[in-house]
């Protein structure tokens, strides 16, 4: 009886992370080049004794363990908004901003220009270039991106975006603000990416996916709660009558 209420709470636990990684998604369904994660489960095979004077060979049970939540990094549909300094990422490249906390990478290519004429994401970080920041002269005209990130205007050139990929994308981890943190040392990327100008990147989730998602797990979630219920009653029911027996 506890096996089978260990076994089931497991299940339980796996399905409650699901939940937060799908709401995660859901709340994330307009945000500029947010990519969806998903849950990966995997089985753990445990016996429950070691004892050799028993019987029969130990008996293996089937626990659930939340191995891992992927992320997602199909292309989302690009959107034109007629800013020449937003750009959408084709391929597999990330943008580098400037954070308290480091170099951070992110898809949104939401941009404008702060009070310093420095080239900042919708986030208010700044956007860094192959040598640092980019500064643009406040009264040049007719700004441009280029698709291999080159931020020009009437005036001339201001400097070149700073494009990067990574031999394992699924090593970023989600660190706020739509940004992801790695270990690993990012690589160029302008030879499999490349930038459009005017447009951005909308999120890749598929929302009707998602809230069928949801309704699913929830009804796995619910099902399961019940049955734990049903068994911890019949274990008292039991638990009273041997004790009325006795």
């Amino acid at each position: 009886m506890e096996n089978s209420l260990l076994i089931g709470l497991s299940r339980q636990v796996a399905l409650a992370r699901e939940l937060d990684v799908i709401a995660n998604n859901m709340a994330n369904v307009s945000t500029n080049g947010f990519k969806a994660r998903s849950s990966l489960f995997e089985e753990y095979m445990m016996p429950t004794a070691r004892a050799e004077e028993f019987p029969r060979a130990d008996r293996m049970f089937s626990y659930v363990i939340d191995a891992d939540t992927p992320l997602d990094l199909t292309q989302g549909a690009t959107e034109q908004t007629g800013n020449p300094l937003d750009v959408a990422i084709r391929g597999d490249g990330f943008l580098v901003v400037d954070t308290p906390q480091g170099e951070r990478f992110t898809r949104n290519g939401a941009m404008q220009l702060d009070a310093q004429g420095r080239l900042i994401n919708s986030d208010g970080f700044l956007v860094l270039g192959d040598g640092g920041p980019i500064a643009v002269d406040p009264e040049a005209t007719d700004l441009a991106i280029s698709p291999d990130g080159v931020v020009s205007s009437s005036a001339g050139e201001f400097g070149q975006l700073r494009l990067v990929r990574f031999d394992n994308p699924q090593g970023l981890r989600n660190a706020g603000a739509n940004l992801f943190v790695t270990n690993e040392e990012p690589m160029p990327a302008m030879e499999s990416a490349s930038l459009r100008s005017g447009m951005i990147e909308r999120s890749n989730v598929n929302a009707v996916l998602e809230m069928t998602r949801m309704m699913d797990v929830s009804r796995a979630y619910t099902g399961i709660a019940n049955m734990l219920q049903r068994m911890a009653e019949t274990q008292r029911t039991a638990v009273q009558r041997l004790g009325e027996v006795a």
